[in-house]
């Protein structure tokens, strides 16, 4: 099933990877100590604006900042919506 969300100009759709639930020493990590992930895999790529050519493509795992994008909800699943400038790195 194809998503139904297109983002417009220069914005990227991303859903967040999963907060880790469990350190690599095998401790696990209470919900109120987890942080909030900055890493995700791009799901849609709006079409860019006439002097910016989107960098970023369907597929790709990218990291951005903590506190970029806005949060939405959409199918029961989690996604941030940002510009493609709040994205730092292409993984």
């Amino acid at each position: 099933m194809a998503l139904k969300i297109q983002p417009l100009s220069d914005r990227v759709l991303v859903q967040p990877q999963e907060a880790e639930t469990k350190t690599a020493s095998g401790l696990f990590i209470p919900d109120s100590a987890k942080e909030k992930p900055q890493q995700g895999k791009v799901v849609a790529v709006g079409k860019g604006k006439e002097d910016h050519k989107m960098t970023v493509k369907v597929g790709d795992i990218v990291l951005y900042g903590k506190y970029s994008g806005s949060e939405l909800k959409f199918d029961g699943k989690d996604y941030l919506i940002m510009r493609e400038d709040d994205i730092l790195a292409i993984i």
